[in-house]
């Protein structure tokens, strides 16, 4: 038997074994608390992304059997199964993809990627840091985590290509993989320093408030400062160590990408009119909320102004698969999370959670709360679907237990943000990284586990010790 037909033979297997899991967890009876509708709704999804962790089957293949496994058994409608292609935080994931061919395209990524080689180039790691440390410095002026990935997205995808890494050409983990994982877990930590990085991080601190925490803008900044900078230093080293890319040390890439400055010359018609359209953007994404203006809208408005100047043309969305495929499996899994919310399946998950604890000493309340609502991400395609539906809950019951407030409060806002590489739909932001053909689903949940232990072990010993001294 040859190597190709062992592999085959293998998937096969896998496959069968995803089928026969599925069924025994449709076919448990339904646990106290919960209906059978949520319960069947848990099964078909539990088993989706197991076929995925295993390599049973990609996420695109394995969300669309889940989505038709979902409307032929009557587990959700059809208008509830569908309801996620109607989203329009997911239309501004795909629009970002397109406005990244138009940022690569008019060669404004390419001149961005020398400029950054040219300074950090020496090696990967530290392009990796040079990637997160641009994240963090914007990221105080974005409310939308998905709108800057959609800004990071183009430069760390120019500056695989002009590294020789290419998805194309097989060369992927070259350095396009490594950067683009580093760059979606720095993600988790720019949302987490900042009040205003987030959406949900506005809404937790309004909900603190109600029961008399008061969170402000400086204080959010000076809870999440120390452990954020001790991940900085950590969590790219660490995907280096687990994950490193073929590429490690380019000493002699500053001086390539001078000479490739040089002869790219004076900035082009293409790139002013991509850096103006793409300023433009990001400061309509600023003042969103301000102005009361849809980004989705705005990202749609940059991308028309790119088709006029043809730095986006018609013939450019023929080679944008990935686009399409991410729209649909991500759509597919929203849906399925948010009515297993509906249904009442995470919140029954949340208060077994949270009633199990009930009786030991405060410390180890705290813990075991965080470390199941971290886990509990994994059933979440929305951060802040997970914070409005457990937040209350687990808060309450720790300040039952005698943790402190003030405290718990903090550490489950932070945790809201960095949990989301423990899977890729765990945040809208990972959706354009992983769909850029880059980084694999099964990775994500593997390397993105590993990135996630390492944010908590972090926020609950170094972040616990400080919050401790400062509040």
């Amino acid at each position: 038997m040859s190597h190709h037909q062992k592999k085959t033979m293998r998937k096969h297997w896998l496959q069968i074994s995803v089928f026969i899991f599925g069924l025994i967890i449709w076919f448990i009876p339904t646990p106290s608390g919960l209906e059978t509708q949520a319960w069947h709704l848990f099964a078909i999804f539990i088993t989706s992304i197991f076929a995925v962790i295993i390599n049973a089957m990609p996420i695109f293949t394995s969300s669309i059997i889940a989505l038709a496994a979902v409307v032929l058994t009557g587990t959700l409608t059809t208008k509830q199964a569908y309801s996620g292609f109607s989203e329009d935080f997911i239309l501004l994931i795909i629009v970002a993809f397109l406005i990244a061919r138009g940022v690569i395209k008019s060669g404004l990524g390419k001149r961005i990627a020398f400029l950054i080689i040219k300074k950090f180039g020496t090696s990967s790691l530290k392009l990796g840091y040079s990637v997160v440390a641009a994240d963090m410095f914007i990221s105080p002026a974005f409310p939308s985590n998905t709108a800057r990935s959609g800004v990071l997205y183009p430069i760390v995808s120019a500056l695989a290509a002009d590294s020789g890494s290419k998805v194309s050409d097989g060369s992927r983990k070259k350095l396009g993989a490594f950067l683009m994982m580093t760059s979606m877990a720095g993600i988790t930590l720019s949302s987490t320093l900042w009040l205003t990085a987030m959406a949900a991080n506005p809404a937790g601190a309004k909900m603190a408030k109600e029961i008399g925490i008061d969170i402000s803008y400086g204080s959010w900044a000076l809870a999440a400062s120390v452990p954020v900078f001790v991940l900085y230093l950590l969590v790219p080293w660490v995907i280096f160590k687990i994950y490193p890319p073929e590429l490690k040390k380019t000493p002699e890439a500053p001086m390539i990408a001078q000479e490739a400055l040089e002869k790219m010359g004076s900035i082009h018609k293409n790139e002013w009119i991509m850096a103006a359209t793409f300023i433009g953007m990001v400061t309509l994404w600023v003042m969103s909320e301000t102005w009361g203006m849809d980004k989705t809208a705005v990202a749609f408005l940059g991308l028309g102004i790119l088709m006029l100047s043809n730095i986006f043309t018609l013939d450019d969305l023929k080679g944008e698969g990935n686009a399409l495929g991410t729209l649909v499996w991500f759509s597919i899994l929203y849906a399925m999370s948010k009515y297993l919310n509906e249904l009442g399946f995470m919140g029954w998950v949340g208060e077994h959670i949270s009633t199990s604890v009930a009786g030991y000493s405060w410390p180890v309340v705290y813990i075991s709360l965080i470390v199941g609502y971290v886990f509990i991400h994994y059933f979440f395609v929305s951060q802040t679907a997970q914070m409005l539906a457990l937040f209350s809950v687990f808060l309450s019951v720790a300040i039952k237990a005698g943790v402190p407030a003030e405290m718990m409060t903090y550490m489950l806002l932070f945790a809201t943000n960095f949990n989301a590489i423990i899977t890729p739909q765990g945040s809208s932001a990972n959706v354009i990284y992983t769909g850029s053909g880059y980084i694999e689903a099964g990775e994500v949940y593997k390397v993105g586990g590993i990135v996630t232990l390492v944010n908590t072990t972090i926020f609950l010993t170094v972040g616990t010790a400080w919050m401790m001294f400062i509040l």
